[in-house]
């Protein structure tokens, strides 16, 4: 079964991916120009971005997390002017990113390829085939289970 070997690629894979995550997070930039988020608003943000006019139910589908702490997040998120939420059909609501979502994810954008620019060195083509087998698994990781 995978992730039962000692030398499981997959296994290694999810490990660096995950720790890679929090030491990038670690050095992100932190002051009046940044909006701040905690864990679940980070995973929130990311799937408003991802998939925008999404339901907060179809959020906390994709994210894995309790409708309450979506929430909670997305109150969150409205205060600090990271998201919208309006009327769609029936009685649904529709979340999408702000301008200031957007210009903080450029500020965020800019300082971490900064922070991995001296890093990976020149290979861009390598970066960018990671990129894709990264935002293939992201997609699947967050797909809805209702979608084909």
């Amino acid at each position: 079964m995978p992730g039962d070997e000692p030398d499981d690629p997959l296994a290694d894979l999810a490990d660096l991916i995950l720790n890679v995550g929090r030491l990038v997070r670690a050095r992100t930039p932190e002051g009046p120009q940044v909006v701040t988020l905690n864990e679940t608003e980070r995973q929130v943000m990311r799937v408003v971005d991802l998939y925008p006019g999404a339901a907060p139910s179809e959020i906390a589908r994709r994210t894995r997390l309790q409708r309450t702490n979506v929430s909670t997040a997305l109150r969150s998120l409205e205060d600090k002017d990271m998201i919208s939420r309006t009327a769609s059909a029936g009685r649904g609501i529709a979340v999408s990113p702000t301008a200031r979502a957007a210009d903080n994810l450029r500020l965020l954008r800019a300082a971490w390829a900064g922070e991995l620019a001296g890093l990976v060195g020149d290979d861009l083509d390598a970066v960018r085939r990671c990129t894709e087998v990264l935002s293939r698994l992201e997609r699947a990781l967050t797909a809805d289970d209702n979608e084909p």
